[in-house]
């Protein structure tokens, strides 16, 4: 980062994880839209084998009161960030990127190929593509764009469902609701085109999708596995867009340590 730009979410890593020796490989976990990094304990849990690190991104939960920019190019700096810290034990650095975090994570390996070792993504959109549903829950919330709060609300009881956005608290439901500037940036600038570039995707790569996920989704991940994936497309039957917490034994034995096998093996 720039010396002027606001400190980045280095003081948010979650140091309620697993951390092995320092040469152990670093499994950085990037949080979707509307999200925060409480979504990955249960995958960290079951990977005791390796060191996993957490963090807010810049406008939620714990790094609510950073400043923006919330574009996908600020959200990949302080991922830049956040990797660049572990640069000097000698380790591994291996991303796995939900959703909007995925974006994140392939931005940031094509700008910076030499600080990622390895990339899972699961169900990471592609909003600029022109086949792109035009129903999903990011273009629901855009709908609302000029009401931020709206656009969080709509996005956050799409995903989640009336019934459980009706029984948070008033508190928690303000706070979801002040997301919305953040959401609001972060997914109008993937529809600006394709942050990153295949070519540059020189690491192993593992992809996956839900059977549950629409057909757009689906394309999508088909897409990314077939330009830059090692492995197969990794198709979860009946997992949803929230496998990472639903269903975090499967997320870890079959997206997660096969890429950690590929990387041990370079």
């Amino acid at each position: 980062m720039t010396p002027d730009r606001p400190i980045g979410p280095l003081s948010v890593l979650s140091s309620a994880q697993n951390f092995g020796p320092p040469s152990e490989p670093r499994v950085v976990l990037v949080h979707g839209s509307m999200d925060r990094q409480g979504a990955f304990a249960r995958l960290c849990r079951s990977l005791d084998d390796a060191s996993c690190l957490t963090y807010d991104r810049r406008g939620y939960a714990r790094s609510r009161d950073l400043p923006g920019p919330f574009d996908i190019s600020a959200h990949t700096a302080d991922l830049v960030e956040v990797l660049e810290s572990f640069g000097s034990n000698g380790g591994r650095r291996v991303v796995v990127g939900h959703s909007f975090g995925g974006v994140v994570a392939l931005t940031a390996a094509s700008q910076r190929p030499d600080l990622v070792d390895g990339l899972v993504i699961y169900e990471s959109p592609m909003s600029w593509e022109p086949w792109w549903s035009r129903n999903s829950g990011g273009a629901a919330a855009l709908e609302s764009a000029n009401r931020p709060e709206m656009a969080a609300e709509t996005f956050l009881r799409r995903f989640i469902g009336n019934e459980r956005w009706e029984r948070l608290p008033e508190r928690t439901r303000a706070l979801r609701r002040a997301e919305g500037v953040v959401l609001v940036e972060e997914l109008g600038s993937l529809r600006r085109g394709r942050p990153y570039d295949f070519d540059r995707i020189e690491c192993p790569l593992v992809v996956g999708v839900g059977t549950r996920a629409g057909e757009h989704m689906q394309r999508g991940s088909r897409l990314l596995a077939d330009e830059c994936g090692t492995l197969p497309l990794v198709v979860l039957d009946g997992a949803h867009h929230n496998a990472h917490s639903s269903r975090p034994s499967e997320f870890a034995d079959r997206l997660v340590r096969p890429l950690l096998s590929l990387v041990e093996r370079r």
